[in-house]
């Protein structure tokens, strides 16, 4: 016996029911409520392999934007290791004392917009630059040291987008004891750059294939109200509403939604296992410690509920549309 069958002693017993005191006839609607998303998922176990299909369509279909994140969230996270992209270099004025040098580190250190500072004296930027040309031998010929002193500045992680690590420059650059400044701004843009194409077309992906699950469960809802269409009218005959009708489908379109989630969690899982050995060999080669980071627990359910969500939407749009236009002759 179909699920709206099995819903006709609850439609012919409303009269009773009227007769209850308003608490308990308050108290019946959550329980009215389980009983027709157990009663759906019953229909669905009755049919497991179409079920299932159904369910695996759409969490497959909402695997690719979740790995998708996934990559994005990773590339954001190397690209906020890579401090040196957005690394300033502070080129300090010659006639300036040690004890000035200091007390602009530690100004500089002071300010929000700035994580760390540190000083790169010009012995030891005459020492490191002897060890790294070659000219060891020719250096020694020089009468001074022709370097200054430099102020290395890696700005807070909100102001290491190219345009405020920009103006961030800019404003160093009036302090009197600073000749100039130098930001490799071009490498800045460009990592930008590749991490919003990255970000368009995850997003862009999404929401094509939502809809698709949309679709795809709105389409499968559909055939199921066209598969029960006599029992529907016999529920209208014996005074079912729309409403009463429409919910086993709309639970349906949330179980799909339910099951749908939890696979495209182990499949993302299964993917990032399937590429965390060759992220651990390329960072091998750059030699890093990088290592691949999953969906957190908030990731998951996120995840989770926009799957229910869509199953809902599919099943609301596909109910809506059909069981209206279903009336006894």
């Amino acid at each position: 016996m179909s699920l709206l069958f099995g819903n006709r002693q609850t439609s012919a017993g409303a009269r009773q029911r009227q007769k209850l005191p308003w608490y308990r006839r308050l108290l019946m609607v959550p329980v009215h409520h389980l009983q027709q998303a157990v009663g759906s998922l019953g229909e669905l176990w009755r049919n497991p392999f179409a079920s299932l299909m159904t369910m695996a369509v759409l969490g497959l279909s909402l695997t690719l934007p979740s790995a998708l994140y996934v990559l994005v969230k990773n590339t954001s996270a190397v690209s906020g290791e890579w401090q040196q992209a957005s690394q300033m270099s502070l080129f300090l004025r010659k006639d300036i004392d040690s004890k000035t040098i200091e007390t602009l580190r530690t100004q500089l250190s002071l300010k929000k917009e700035i994580e760390t500072v540190s000083l790169i004296t010009r012995e030891q930027g005459l020492e490191e630059f002897r060890e790294q040309s070659g000219f060891g031998e020719t250096l020694d010929y020089l009468e001074s040291n022709p370097l200054p002193d430099v102020l290395l500045v890696i700005p807070a992680e909100e102001f290491r987008s190219p345009a405020k690590a920009e103006a961030l420059l800019k404003e160093l650059e009036q302090a009197r004891e600073v000749d100039f400044g130098k930001l490799d701004l071009q490498w800045l843009q460009r990592l930008q750059a590749l991490l919003d194409l990255a970000k368009d077309i995850m997003g862009g992906l999404a929401i094509l294939l939502c809809l698709s699950v949309v679709l795809i469960v709105g389409n499968t809802i559909r055939l199921n109200i066209l598969s029960q269409r006599e029992e529907i009218v016999v529920m209208k005959l014996v005074g079912a509403t729309n409403a009463f009708i429409q919910r086993p489908f709309l639970y349906t379109g949330v179980w799909y939604g339910f099951v749908g989630g939890i696979l495209a969690w182990f499949a993302t899982a299964i993917l990032i296992w399937w590429v965390e050995g060759s992220v651990l060999q390329v960072s091998e080669l750059y030699q890093t410690q990088f290592q691949l980071t999953g969906l957190n627990l908030n990731e998951m359910l996120m995840i989770w509920l926009i799957a229910i969500l869509l199953g809902l939407a599919g099943s609301y749009l596909a109910v809506r549309r059909h069981i209206r236009s279903i009336e006894p002759r």
